[in-house]
């Protein structure tokens, strides 16, 4: 055993993790919460943010059969001195439906198979409690649905209280209707759809049953069959269940500088992964009260690159995330009439945020309206509660990690209309961080915008124009690029904040106005338009934020001016 705790990066088993010595951020106290809150819950969160570890050791704290072992598991964290009454009073049956896959044709048949060989398992684990030969009986019974209904007579009579666990309950049906649309979707959890059907049985069976997943929409479908449980997916008492909060991240951070393994300073390592990881709140009730949350997976992936190598990963996202990318472009293209959805996307990359409200739930045959896109949005993580406005919210991009995803779907959409070679593009990054030569990287964009609008003139605009430059600025691997930034009390276009703790060598910063004229705009016009923007630009360039943040680079500040798809006028004032 290592005499340090490892980091368990891409572990979810609790007693794995507590046997090995891993490092464990404790959520044990919201155990209490959970019991205090209801017998029957369910609860949302995006990928990679700590559900099944959290479930795991739910598992293992009601586990009458992990009694003897209770004091090993959980030492040190808070549920050790503050147990609960229930504390290892269940028998649990734990499914994880993420292992459930196949084609369509096979789903029922594989559903049927994997809950069939968990609850042959569970009849083997607590034979114990029911009389002699209930394992071969359960074992002997065909079909899993016929399972359920014995173990539930036979622990009736035996007086045993039974929990379920349900990890990624979503998983397997939100897979089909990403690839198989609406009408499969549909069959399976309506009418006598055998899932619709399994969770009925679960009422009257179970006396406490906790689950999670990714989106909201099968367990609306099955409300019907399944109505007794309440969602506390953005209840503010829950908002900081899952992820890590800034104190857990740092300290993390010094247990590892305490070990030997970090050197580097506490503050220099949370600013450098706070802007890729943090910002997400899941409760608008939250929004004054609690600190924003950090993905764990990104965290864990961060921390034990720096351990390993001494240095931040060359590449601040995770390459597992590009199935989340895959996933959100299916849901772009879920009806094959995504023009709407793609606008939705272009709206937020262009902007930051869009306002809306989040539904908790709604039907499959519902998903494709309009209205229900930027709720799936919120609920894959994708946006967050950044703040109110009026009676709607406004949901923003959580961080850059999530903003490159926006970001690369676009590149993707530009490509489809016309492809761009990024060699020329690269070497034009190279030329404005490292010598100040700021226009070749401009004149590019310029150049591919133009082209890409003359042929599709749909995407010409203001909005359009930003969102391809944002687009292509996100490949810069040397700034921080941020659009529409509060500099001195006004909002600048982009603000290229250099990224010297990757890359210590940058030694130009900018500040980017971009201003578009509509292709009949008088030459008057165009003139008063450009003395506005140098006055912006001049004005936000005083504000002495913007000192600190590009520390000892210097600062260029360029106008740009497109009339339509063609370049007007760009300079360095």
């Amino acid at each position: 055993m290592a005499d340090f705790k490892r980091i368990p990066y891409g572990i979810s088993n609790f007693k794995q993790l507590r046997r090995e010595n891993l490092y464990f951020v404790d959520k044990s106290e919201y155990i209490q919460r959970l019991e205090d809150t209801d017998h029957f819950l369910f609860l949302i969160r995006p990928r990679r943010f700590g559900k099944s570890i959290f479930l795991n050791m739910l598992r293992a704290y009601y586990d009458l059969n992990e009694a003897d072992n209770f004091d090993t598991l959980f030492d040190g964290l808070w549920i050790k001195e503050h147990p609960t009454p229930e504390k290892c009073g269940y028998q649990v049956l734990y499914l994880d439906f993420s292992r459930v896959g196949g084609n369509i044709n096979e789903l029922e048949q594989n559903f049927d198979g994997y809950c069939g060989i968990m609850l042959d398992s569970f009849a083997e684990r607590y034979k114990r409690f029911y009389p002699e030969g209930f394992p071969q009986a359960v074992k002997g019974i065909k079909s899993a649905r016929q399972k359920l209904n014995y173990i539930d007579s036979v622990a009736k009579v035996a007086g045993c209280r039974l929990y379920l666990i349900i990890d990624e309950y979503d998983n397997f049906t939100n897979a089909v209707l990403n690839e198989q649309g609406e009408k499969v979707y549909h069959a399976l959890t309506h009418a006598t759809g055998f899932y619709r059907e399994t969770f009925k049985q679960y009422k009257g069976m179970f006396d406490r049953i906790m689950m999670l997943g990714v989106s909201p929409v099968t367990l609306d479908d099955l409300t019907s069959g399944y109505n007794i449980a309440s969602n506390i997916t953005m209840q503010p008492e829950f908002n900081m269940m899952l992820g890590f909060s800034e104190d857990d991240v740092r300290q993390m951070i010094r247990y590892y500088q305490s070990v030997g393994k970090i050197t580097r300073e506490e503050d220099d390592i949370v600013e450098e992964m706070r802007p890729w990881y943090d910002n997400y709140c899941f409760s608008e009730q939250s929004l004054a009260t609690d600190p924003k949350m950090f993905n764990c997976d990104m965290v864990l992936y961060f921390i034990k690159t720096l351990i390993q190598s001494g240095r931040s990963p060359k590449q601040m996202i995770d390459p597992n995330t590009r199935t989340d990318y895959g996933k959100m472009k299916r849901l772009i293209r879920l009806d094959g009439t995504s023009n709407y959805r793609t606008g939705i996307i272009n709206e937020i990359a262009q902007k930051g945020y869009i306002l809306g409200n989040i539904e908790e739930s709604f039907p499959a045959e519902r998903l494709t309206q309009p209205d229900k896109f930027v709720s799936l949005l919120f609920y894959y993580g994708m946006l967050t509660f950044t703040d109110t406005f009026g009676a709607r919210m406004k949901l923003g991009i959580p961080n850059l990690n999530v903003r490159k995803q926006y970001y690369d779907y676009l590149l993707e959409e530009y490509q489809s209309i016309r492809p761009m070679d990024f060699r020329e593009l690269t070497d034009s990054f190279d030329e404005a961080a490292l010598y100040g030569n700021w226009r070749p990287m401009l004149d590019y964009i310029a150049r591919n915008y133009s082209e890409t609008t003359s042929v599709r003139s749909l995407i010409e605009g203001e909005r359009n124009l930003q969102g391809f430059m944002n687009a292509l600025m996100n490949l810069n691997p040397y700034y921080l690029t941020a659009p529409e930034v509060e500099l001195n009390h006004g909002f600048c276009d982009f603000f290229l904040m250099p990224d010297l703790m990757r890359y210590p060598m940058v030694e130009h910063s900018y500040i980017l106005e971009l201003k578009y004229l509509k292709s009949d705009e008088t030459e008057a016009a165009a003139q008063q338009q450009w003395a506005e923007a140098v006055e912006q630009i001049r004005h936000y360039a005083e504000g002495r934020v913007v000192k600190r943040l590009i520390q000892d680079t210097r600062l260029h500040l360029i106008v740009v001016q497109m009339r339509g798809h063609e370049l007007q006028k760009m300079e360095e004032i």
